[in-house]
């Protein structure tokens, strides 16, 4: 069983995060799970806000305690997700001044998975240099920009197209979560 971070920001696109901890649960995987203050609120009015109830562990953004705030706990990668530009930037100039935060700055020092989706539209100059930031430090960029060739029948076979490509970017290419091309 591996162990992944699940962080959750402020940007729209909540089922994302959601449907993120449902196959890492049905592929046997400990999840544990933060959310920015922003990100609870955005949550609820999405319409998920049982999403802490997915996760194994859910750590208050406040916790520096909390053990991936530490290199020393072992796990399999992080993925912020839906991630606004606020907190990209912050991950990206190194400012760990909350939970999600410095878990992800953790990543980049010591060499973890770390898998951003932005949830930006249009993205300014800025955005995409912090995320040209990120990709050079060694995060993968993985935007919200779902898939259409295996004809979605609803949001959450669009959903999936995205976190297909999220958790084969976390080495956990062993699943059936959305269509691969050529496999339609």
């Amino acid at each position: 069983m591996g162990r992944y971070i699940v962080g959750v920001t402020g940007a729209s696109g909540s089922i994302y995060a959601d449907r993120l901890l449902i196959h890492l649960r049905k592929l046997g995987q400990e999840s544990h799970l933060v959310f920015t203050e922003t990100a609870k609120k955005v949550c609820a009015y999405e319409g998920f806000p049982e999403m802490a109830a997915r996760a194994d562990h859910v750590y208050d953004n406040k916790d520096f305690f909390a053990p991936f705030a530490s290199g020393s706990f072992r796990h399999d990668g992080m993925a912020v997700l839906p991630c606004s530009m606020g907190s990209l930037a912050k991950i990206a100039h190194g400012i760990g001044d909350s939970l999600l935060t410095r878990a992800a700055d953790v990543c980049l020092k010591e060499k973890r998975r770390l898998i951003i989706v932005p949830r930006e539209t249009p993205m300014s100059a800025l955005h995409l240099q912090n995320q040209k930031s990120l990709a050079d430090f060694g995060a993968v960029i993985i935007p919200a920009n779902p898939a259409f060739y295996h004809k979605p029948a609803s949001i959450e076979d669009l959903v999936d197209t995205v976190l297909a490509r999220v958790l084969d970017h976390l080495g956990l290419e062993d699943h059936d979560v959305g269509k691969r091309w050529r496999e339609m």
